[in-house]
């Protein structure tokens, strides 16, 4: 199965330490982002992903000098302008002959954070395409869906399906799981909407759709072509409570890191890599140690990332921080991304 991930984006919520590593390339404990989505996709049977690339395209390709991840065969496709969602995808497919396959294929955000079964996903929607789906998209809940594209649905009834198709309730495939989408609204105003379900950044789309996004100018999935699915009754829900988290802000960012080596999510990473020198007199807690870092004598570093190669002085008090280069000895940073 072929996946597009969308990786083009500025993330400039995590500036400065996106000034010189795209956001899919940063750490999630021993790995980047994309690096366990990848791992995601894999298990999830995709064996060649496009990477939709526009900002700072040279980083990707020089992390990956095979042209593999996580035994995921990858492929380029750099935009020369941006294009927004729709038109990445586009444009990538069309890139990777996605188009002429005919088949259905993943897109995923390159900085999901999630332990969503793309298999899962897969199946649920190869059940909704029999009722005449396009798309069928993952959908999470939050606490506050004012931030995101929010998503309303309802469940399909027994027998219903597309004009040209049978019932596809049988004994095998019954509609008890499908949830066709009646509203997609990109960040609503709050009180406008009573669902708290959103728009989790991983689709099954099928060869199809693509006709709807021609990928030679700028145009939102979320605001130009989900709502013309849903226009067509083409659209798909799959909610899950699977982990899931927006690591785009630095608070999150960090979190992300530490519930992977707090042992939160399915995957459990070390939290301290086997070529980090921590000395003997650092404490170091509730926090990610990359490769090749150095925490110096004497010093605190706590619920904090340390990126590969960071150097932390002597009896420097680091919390709550991610820390890309340097704090000095006897240096006391609370709440800091620490950039070059």
């Amino acid at each position: 199965m072929h996946a597009v991930v969308l990786v083009g984006g500025f993330g400039t919520r995590l500036r400065p330490l996106t000034n010189t590593i795209p956001k899919p390339l940063l750490p999630l404990g021993q790995r980047t982002i994309l690096e366990w989505l990848m791992v995601h996709l894999a298990r999830g049977g995709v064996t060649d992903a496009v990477l939709a690339l526009g900002f700072k395209p040279e980083p990707f390709i020089e992390a990956f000098p095979n042209a593999q991840c996580a035994g995921v065969r990858l492929s380029y496709a750099i935009e020369d302008s941006p294009l927004d969602t729709a038109g990445a995808i586009g444009f990538a497919a069309r890139t990777a002959g996605i188009h002429e396959r005919g088949e259905s294929f993943v897109v995923a955000n390159g900085d999901i954070v999630t332990d969503l079964s793309v298999a899962s996903l897969v199946a649920q929607h190869a059940l909704n395409v029999r009722a005449g789906a396009m798309a069928t998209i993952h959908l999470t809940p939050v606490d506050d869906p004012s931030q995101y594209g929010v998503v309303e649905f309802d469940p399909v009834p027994a027998g219903a399906g597309a004009a040209n198709t049978p019932s596809i309730n049988t004994p095998t495939m019954n509609t008890s799981s499908m949830k066709k989408v009646r509203g997609f609204i990109e960040k609503p105003a709050p009180g406008t909407t009573t669902s708290r379900h959103v728009n989790a950044g991983t689709y099954v789309l099928e060869a199809s759709a693509l006709s709807l996004m021609p990928g030679d100018a700028p145009l939102s999935i979320e605001r130009a072509t989900f709502p013309e699915m849903v226009r067509r009754g083409a659209l798909y829900a799959y909610p899950t409570d699977d982990y899931w988290l927006d690591a785009g802000r630095p608070e999150t960012y960090r979190r992300a890191n530490l519930e992977l080596v707090g042992g939160r999510r399915r995957d459990r990473e070390v939290a301290v890599h086997v070529s980090a020198h921590v000395a003997s007199s650092a404490q170091v807690t509730d926090s990610v140690v990359g490769a090749g870092a150095r925490i110096g004598e004497g010093a605190v570093v706590s619920s904090s990332v340390i990126f590969p190669g960071a150097v932390i002085g002597a009896n420097a008090r680091v919390t709550g921080c991610s820390v890309m280069s340097s704090v000095g000895e006897a240096a006391v940073v609370t709440d800091q991304l620490v950039a070059h």
